[in-house]
């Protein structure tokens, strides 16, 4: 009779997926400022991530990834919480309000018993940070130094060491000290490949990295002619996208030597990936642990002479997005829309938490089983709410292969374009005829 009954119990384990970890570790990794052809598996024959591309191959990768905000502070709100920037109000010159800090993915992930640790740049101004993970380490680049040493500051072993690394090390650390009797949450927020602004060399890297693309010369960009910046309207011409062209890309010596520094700094976040892989294989845990790797938003590289992002073309909105499930041995590359607020719902998904109604977002776990939660997604809001006289807000809808945005302090400025015909947006369309009823669908979202 104890033979039958554990025989029995076996065969209920095996009919409801059950196992000894039912619910999966997960980390997910967050970069700042790469934008979604900064990735090999992309199509880009010149950077080098050979760990990213690896999970992109393996998992789900999103060649449709989106930001709803393109700026770091309301983009990282939006992922913590599963809500758009007009919905938690969050973005630079605030306090994130306790209510949605309270309903966040890592503060709900604890509640529901894992373990979660969050290292690196945060970019929320929240007085609790602590109080959010089991094990919490806020830091970024360091203002106060206009050099290298905005970047190398924190120390492993009594060794000055770049950013990226001493993220990888917690990382590391982090995870050899988990139980493995207890699911963990593991958030890594990378502040590269975010150049240093205050420096006048701008992007900063470990000095294993000198020679790579040392001698390769990056193409020029694209939209690069007068013209592309004359159609801008005068805020985005006198504003912050200006001012960092000059800092970055206003010769093509300057321009090669930025190209080659913000390749170097993503190479350098590959690497630890891979690092972080390694050590999951040796704690025997890299088959039941969920990778989920995005950015936190675009980045102009010249295009129509403007550097940063803040803007709704596609060069500050686009990030890459990839979901890696070892359990699953599912992978694709999907054309459905995957946004910043789909990441919290996700994650949640994976370990089988309820998911807030109030959240915004799609819970797209499913797509490593082959489904398609977010099939049906055929719009999404585009915006950029915060009031600052160096960059013009804006607002606008992508639908499909349309997108439409106007400038909030300058509404008649408005632009519509057929991404279609049109991928790099530079037939506008808004006297066009023939797309009033495109517009007006568009003006009413």
């Amino acid at each position: 009779m104890r033979y039958f009954w554990t025989f029995f119990l076996c065969l209920l384990i095996k009919s409801f997926g059950l196992n000894a970890q039912e619910k999966p570790n997960i980390i997910f990794i967050l970069t700042d400022d790469q934008r979604w052809d900064a990735l090999g598996y992309a199509g880009n024959e010149i950077i080098q991530t050979p760990e990213m591309d690896r999970l992109a191959s393996e998992g789900i990768y999103f060649e449709n990834a989106f930001v709803t905000t393109p700026i770091c502070a309301a983009s990282r709100a939006s992922v913590l919480t599963g809500t758009y920037e007009h919905t938690h109000g969050y973005t630079f010159g605030k306090e994130f309000e306790e209510s949605f800090a309270q309903s966040s993915y890592p503060v709900l992930m604890r509640n529901s018993g894992y373990a979660t640790a969050f290292f690196g740049k945060f970019g929320i101004n929240y007085p609790r940070f602590s109080e959010m993970f089991d094990v919490g380490d806020s830091y970024d680049r360091n203002g106060n130094f206009q050099d290298r040493r905005g970047y190398f500051y924190k120390t492993i072993n009594q060794d000055t060491v770049h950013l990226t690394r001493y993220t990888g090390h917690q990382a590391a650390e982090f995870i050899r000290d988990q139980s493995p009797d207890q699911p963990f949450l593991l958030s890594l927020s990378f502040s590269a490949p975010h150049a240093h602004d205050p420096a006048e060399d701008q992007y900063f890297w470990s000095a294993e990295y000198d020679n790579l693309y040392k001698d390769l010369q990056i193409p020029d960009p694209i939209l690069s002619d007068d013209k592309y910046f004359l159609d801008q309207p005068n805020a985005v011409r006198e504003g912050e996208n200006r001012t960092r062209w000059y800092w970055r890309y206003d010769s093509p010596e300057k321009y090669q030597k930025s190209m080659r520094g913000y390749y170097r700094m993503i190479s350098e976040v590959d690497s630890e990936i891979g690092r972080i892989r390694k050590i999951l294989d040796e704690q025997g845990i890299a088959d039941n642990t969920v990778i989920i790797l995005m950015g936190d938003n675009g980045y102009f590289q010249g295009e129509r002479q403007l550097a940063g992002k803040w803007l709704m073309y596609e060069n500050s909105l686009r990030v890459p997005l990839i979901i890696y499930d070892p359990r699953s041995g599912f992978s694709k590359t999907v054309t459905d829309f995957g946004l910043n607020i789909d990441i919290a719902p996700t994650i949640l998904g994976f370990a089988g938490v309820p998911i807030p109604a109030s959240w915004e977002g799609e819970n797209l776990a499913d797509y490593v089983r082959g489904k398609r939660p977010a099939k049906k997604r055929e719009t999404f809001t585009v915006e950029h709410l915060w009031e600052v006289d160096i960059i013009p807000a804006s607002q606008g809808t992508r639908w499909k292969n349309w997108k439409y945005f106007r400038y909030l302090e300058n509404p008649e400025w408005e632009e519509l374009y057929d991404l279609d015909s049109d991928p790099l947006e530079v037939n506008n369309l808004i006297d066009d005829p023939k797309a009033k009823k495109v517009l007006k669908k568009l003006r009413m979202n």
